[in-house]
């Protein structure tokens, strides 16, 4: 029988892998994970860091070891990761690199419903999307050079994927861009027709109707 998934927010999988290093307190987990530029890497919500310790240690996976104050602070207690929550993070992360994730996005939203604008219109808004992309592409790897120069690649590698998605972003963008362009584009006078009068051809609302066939 498969594992049940106790914890399933990926703050929780970062608060169990920093905290695997030494025992620290969560306004210290949020210090060094802030520093390591985690928020880039994984949609955390800095909130609900406290609830999320708490969670952690109410499954068994961190647990108190010692509890203080220091001047007029508040108190603060140090947790350390408990050997169900090594095997745990372990566990998770296996399955985050083993397993493909179909994951939202805006960009996919967007080209989704791009037919809703004129072709003329897109390609000017793809036009800005590429500029930001290459921008984007021009700040990361300068950044990387910099922290090769500092840190082993094993730290680096997210990065370097970061930089491969966008660089394959940018080429698809182009590629789009170019087709629209050159007009080789299929039946973009079709498009335009749509775009003018908001008449859809029946073929085209029949295939709509009937949707996409199931993966």
């Amino acid at each position: 029988m498969a594992k049940r998934r106790r914890v399933a927010n990926l703050l929780a999988l970062a608060v169990l892998t920093v905290a695997g290093q030494r025992p620290m307190h969560p306004y210290e987990m949020a210090s060094v994970l802030r520093a390591r530029g985690k928020d880039e890497d994984m949609p955390i919500k800095w909130g609900s860091l406290y609830t999320v310790v708490r969670n952690l240690e109410k499954h068994g996976l961190l647990e108190a070891v010692e509890s203080g104050r220091q001047g007029g602070r508040p108190e603060r207690t140090v947790y350390r990761v408990t050997d169900a929550g090594r095997e745990e993070a372990d566990d998770w992360t296996r399955e985050l690199l083993s397993t493909p994730v179909r994951e939202p996005s805006s960009f996919v939203a967007g080209l989704s419903v791009m037919g809703g604008l004129g072709p003329d219109e897109v390609m000017a808004l793809l036009r800005e999307r590429l500029e930001a992309l290459e921008r984007r592409l021009d700040a990361a790897r300068r950044a990387l050079e910099g922290e090769r120069a500092q840190l082993p690649r094993l730290f680096l590698v997210e990065s370097e994927y970061a930089i491969a998605m966008c660089e394959a972003e940018a080429g698809w963008v182009r590629g789009l861009l170019g087709e629209l362009t050159e007009g080789t584009f299929p039946d973009l006078d079709g498009w335009r027709a749509y775009r003018r009068t908001g008449t859809v051809p029946p073929e085209v609302a029949d295939l709509a109707e009937r949707g996409r066939p199931a993966d």
